[in-house]
């Protein structure tokens, strides 16, 4: 069984703002027990990193655990990355910093812009509109770490909204257990992402999934970031936003069909 683990693929998993490496517990369990090797990271200020997230004002210091991951890597190894809603700019940053170590990147229901929150179109197509369920001051709880007189910091989904917009279709327990877990995200930090783009970077393979039920990102913007920026294939999930607790087994086997397509497997 060593053995047999030894040449699967190593599966690096990035969560989106305000998650952490819990988000992804069932996938992680489906993926061990199928023998691959999965590494849950937990970006500055999320999951169990103590860093009060509204002191986390730059990009580059909220993606820090994931490029210390990726620099801490042998030479020959190399891993696939997933990353869920802003995840996807991290694996950008990632793709752009060490495509040598990186055989395929995965956006699920992500944003995937090439150079970061840039222009007017970036913004539109990859931040979440959620004006359908009210005024920002009614969506979210806002904190302003530096002053009410300056930006927002932090923000995050109001308790009693999360399941309605992120969750709709997933179990009410994994619902609830995210209730409890999830932690305002540095805003300031992921609005700041800009990224200059490396050459060899188009050398790692993208592959896009989308989710069809999406109140986040919703189709239409994930379909106008494809469009701008096409990946080499892209997959279609009917979930809700978090399909790492709505279909499971179905992101699984995908994530297994991109590995293969990758020849990682």
């Amino acid at each position: 069984m060593k053995e047999k683990r030894l040449n699967k693929a190593h599966f690096v998993l990035v969560h989106g703002i305000g998650g952490g490496g819990w988000s992804w517990y069932k996938i992680r369990c489906l993926m061990e027990n199928s023998g691959y090797r999965v590494t849950c990271i937990d970006l500055k200020g999320a999951g169990v990193d103590q860093t009060d997230p509204n002191t986390i004002l730059s990009f580059v210091d909220y993606n820090k655990p994931l490029i210390d991951f990726l620099s801490s890597l042998d030479d020959n190894e190399k891993v696939i990355l997933v990353g869920h809603s802003a995840g996807g700019l991290s694996l950008t940053d990632a793709i752009y910093k060490f495509a040598n170590k990186i055989n395929l990147a995965v956006f699920l229901a992500a944003t995937m812009l090439k150079m970061g929150y840039v222009t007017d179109q970036d913004i539109k197509d990859g931040v979440p509109d959620l004006s359908d369920f009210g005024e920002i001051g009614d969506v979210y709880d806002v904190g302003f770490g530096l002053g009410q007189d300056h930006p927002p910091t932090t923000l995050l989904i109001k308790k009693e909204l999360q399941r309605k917009i992120i969750y709709q279709l997933s179990p009410r327990e994994d619902s609830t257990l995210a209730a409890m877990l999830l932690r305002p995200g540095p805003i300031q930090a992921l609005t700041s992402a800009q990224f200059t783009e490396a050459e060899n970077g188009e050398q790692v393979p993208r592959i896009y999934i989308k989710t069809t039920h999406d109140h986040v990102i919703k189709p239409e913007q994930q379909d106008a970031m494809i469009k701008r920026w096409p990946p080499s294939d892209v997959y279609v999930l009917e979930s809700d936003h978090s399909p790492f607790f709505s279909a499971p087994f179905s992101l699984f086997g995908l994530l297994v069909k991109a590995s293969i397509s990758a020849g990682c497997d």
